[in-house]
């Protein structure tokens, strides 16, 4: 958690305060710092971070604050314009697209995996699930944690009579999305019964905001369950589990098997570069991986902030991949990366394209 806490105050530090002679545009009006304000997903908040202060090195000029507050509330405001950029684990759908004002982009960023995270003192080693056992627990019929489907997946642990806690999140979530689109295709009860989204409604359970609200819990609640991004649940220090997958292999989510959803499903990656990786096909795919995606408009009015967006996402796509890894986010594949870049050379201020040949170089803008 304390890692966490240094990133944090990284950001704070790469966002630094506003000047008062700052115009309404966000350009220090005698500096010619640029300011850019993003918001959205919590489940790439750690490596966000890193990035920010990292880039903060690059070029001292931008300062780049992004808040924290999940999937949800980075597609509102990235809809309402009160932000540059938006953040979303799970694609905007066709309805949200059309709320929008004008065209936005979904740039991937990274490769992440949700995990199924427990609270379970004196038990070593981690459990293996089965989806039917996930979906069992989640609508509330598993209930004790030596109930026998799990118990029979897991014969060496020694399980406790204990009763199951569940915890999910409270609010709109990109996480939630992805977790609960891999419930609905694995269980046709939870299909049926709850459905998919960013907002549901859990059959049962404990609410908590953002991934590090669910961690917390957990991490305070003996005997609970809940589901987080990776990263926090390292952490934190909590156990996660290894799940059984749609080839019947039962595999963790290192980076390896969450690089290797992706690998098998990146062919039908369609040009707005919308895609889900979630119960991916092959023997080592970890099932609940996903893409983290950075939402921003084709076109944007202040042609300085813009370039400064534009140039950040490129380092950040290529550059910054190497600082994924070390907080347990995968690189985008090789194959994903032309993808990403025909996507940022999309971006454009006053119909003007910002990112010409001759301003990229090496994977980093000039």
């Amino acid at each position: 958690m304390r890692s966490l806490l240094m990133l944090a105050a990284a950001v704070a530090l790469a966002a630094g305060c506003k000047d008062k002679g700052e115009s309404p545009s966000g350009r220090g009006a005698s500096t010619g710092e640029v300011e850019i304000q993003g918001a959205g997903a919590t489940f790439p908040y750690p490596l966000y971070s890193k990035w920010i202060a990292e880039y903060q090195k690059i070029d001292p000029q931008v300062r780049i604050n992004y808040q924290s507050i999940g999937s949800g509330g980075g597609i509102r405001q990235i809809v309402e314009r009160t932000v540059d950029f938006g953040a979303s684990d799970a694609p905007m759908t066709e309805a949200e697209l059309g709320k929008a004002p004008a065209r936005l982009l979904h740039i991937p960023m990274t490769l992440g995996a949700v995990v199924i995270t427990y609270n379970l003192p004196g038990v070593a080693g981690a459990l293996q699930l089965s989806p039917e056992i996930i979906a069992g627990i989640f609508l509330g019929e598993i209930k004790t944690w030596n109930a026998p489907p799990v118990a029979a997946m897991n014969p060496q642990a020694k399980l406790p009579a204990a009763a199951i806690t569940v915890v999910h999140r409270s609010d709109g979530s990109g996480t939630t999305a992805v977790f609960t689109e891999y419930l609905a295709r694995v269980s046709a009860t939870w299909k049926g019964k709850v459905g998919a989204g960013k907002s549901v409604k859990f059959p049962l359970g404990i609410g908590a905001k953002g991934n590090e609200g669910v961690s917390g819990q957990v991490k305070t609640t003996p005997g609970s369950i809940g589901y987080v991004e990776l990263a926090y649940a390292k952490q934190t220090g909590l156990a996660y589990a290894a799940l059984k997958n749609r080839a019947g292999s039962v595999v963790p989510p290192t980076l390896e098997n969450i690089a290797a959803a992706a690998a098998s499903e990146v062919a039908s990656m369609p040009e707005d570069l919308r895609l889900s990786i979630v119960d991916a096909p092959g023997k080592t795919a970890y099932p609940i991986s996903a893409f983290t995606y950075i939402l921003v408009y084709q076109d944007q009015k202040d042609t300085r902030k813009a370039k400064a967006i534009a140039r950040f996402l490129w380092w950040a796509t290529h550059d910054g991949q190497s600082l994924g890894p070390p907080l347990d986010y995968a690189r985008l594949p090789a194959q994903v990366l032309p993808k990403v870049e025909a996507g940022l050379r999309k971006l454009q201020s006053n119909a003007q394209l910002l990112l010409s040949s001759d301003e990229v170089r090496g994977g980093q803008a000039r």
